[in-house]
């Protein structure tokens, strides 16, 4: 952790790849660090004031979309904060206090556009995550509908597995499962529709939910560019790869050094920290049309 994570004098009860939890007695504070995972290994570079986008662009989106879902959110506004959590600087813009909610161990994952794992599967089989799609499709083709594709959600640095929505309703049950599906599908098609006019295509996404007085509420963070692929529509060429504003670029240059994704990760350059931030922004300001000031 950084030196002002480290200063932060509170009980962590969770260090995530990019999230820390800190238990405040009747709610949870969340803090987005400016660490960058991929390939499910945490870099050892930061990328400075990352943690702001997520944490800003996660709480217009909550905004956005609360008349779909509640969420855990109590306050993400550091001027309402108590006191005694004033005095660290550091969690400024990058932090909010939520409810103690019951995380479900499921990756609620919406795809609208045939990419990344998909995109490879459905070459092999014209399925993604086993459900068959139509044929004649190609890379970065928008598919005639969003589908739910959900995964495990894994601890310690364990990958996490495709499951089927059979799967699903055996771990959560089925109205739990039936309602993950359709509350993540209608959170994506508002957000997608949204993104669209202000030239973003949504390419897919992924979602956290949880229980919180035996209802079902909206967790984590969402529709960021490090839990969902943003596209320019002015740039949007079916067929190939597209250049994204999220963290698919830091995927790309590990691949384009051949890193084998099991030994540590290498020390980002330069102009990779400052191209990443860059999207980062980017993206957050094209999609809230507001400037991002750190």
């Amino acid at each position: 952790m950084s030196d002002q994570e480290n200063s932060i004098n509170l009980p962590l009860v969770h260090k995530g790849k990019v999230r820390n939890v800190y238990d405040l007695g009747q709610s949870y504070l969340i803090v987005a660090s400016d660490r960058i995972s991929a390939f499910d290994h945490v870099l050892p570079t930061l990328i400075p004031n990352k943690g702001k986008v997520l944490h800003k662009l996660s709480m217009f989106w909550f905004d956005f979309v609360y008349g779909i879902v509640p969420n855990h959110i109590i306050t993400g506004d550091f001027n309402t904060f108590p006191t005694g959590l004033k005095k660290y600087e550091y969690l400024r813009d990058r932090s909010m206090i939520v409810k103690k909610a019951n995380r479900l161990d499921i990756e609620c994952i919406v795809r609208g556009y045939l990419a990344g794992s998909g995109w490879k599967e459905y070459q092999k089989s014209q399925t993604v995550c086993a459900i068959k799609l139509l044929s004649g499709l190609k890379e970065s083709s928008r598919l005639p509908e969003p589908i739910f594709t959900p995964s495990s959600k894994e601890e310690g640095g364990k990958h996490d597995e495709n499951i089927s929505f059979e799967e699903t309703v055996k771990r959560v049950g089925k109205d739990t499962a039936e309602s993950l599906k359709r509350i993540s599908i209608e959170l994506y098609k508002k957000i997608s529709d949204y993104a669209l006019t202000k030239g973003i295509i949504v390419a897919d996404t992924k979602l956290e939910f949880g229980f919180y007085d035996n209802n079902l509420i909206l967790i984590d963070e969402i529709f960021t560019p490090d839990s969902s692929r943003f596209w320019e529509m002015s740039k949007y060429e079916e067929g190939k790869p597209q250049d994204s504003l999220d963290k698919q670029y830091i995927r790309d240059y590990l691949e384009s050094i051949n890193w084998d994704k099991s030994s540590p990760a290498p020390v980002l350059p330069k102009e990779v920290v400052e191209k990443t931030m860059e999207k980062y922004v980017t993206a957050y300001e094209k999609l809230t049309g507001e400037i991002f000031n750190v």
